[in-house]
């Protein structure tokens, strides 16, 4: 039992985001409204497993985890996930505006 590791143990705010502004990426899982999300029922689906959005902004959570809100185009939903939720599909280009 001594192995188990529960995202309490995890303080993810000693190092820098995993993604950053703007970035690519893909649920993990299949995401329920947990009663947060304004418009939709408690366990409504929010976001499928393989579904593409990009990171909006970082926030924290119990000053320990970074929460990504990633907007989904496909829905127009803004969601808030953790890092362990997400993958990344492609990083941000830092190519200069013309």
């Amino acid at each position: 039992m001594a192995n188990i590791v529960r995202d309490s143990d995890i303080v993810e705010l000693n190092g820098p985001p995993s993604f950053e502004y703007g970035a690519k990426v893909r649920s993990r899982f299949m995401v329920r409204n947990d009663g947060t999300f304004a418009g939709k029922e408690i366990g409504d689906v929010l976001v499928n497993k393989g579904e593409v959005g990009y990171v909006i902004s970082i926030g924290t959570f119990l000053q320990q985890f970074y929460i990504y809100s990633v907007e989904f185009l496909g829905t127009g939903y803004r969601v808030g996930m953790k890092r362990r939720e997400l993958e990344l599909v492609e990083r941000v280009s830092n190519g200069g505006a013309a």
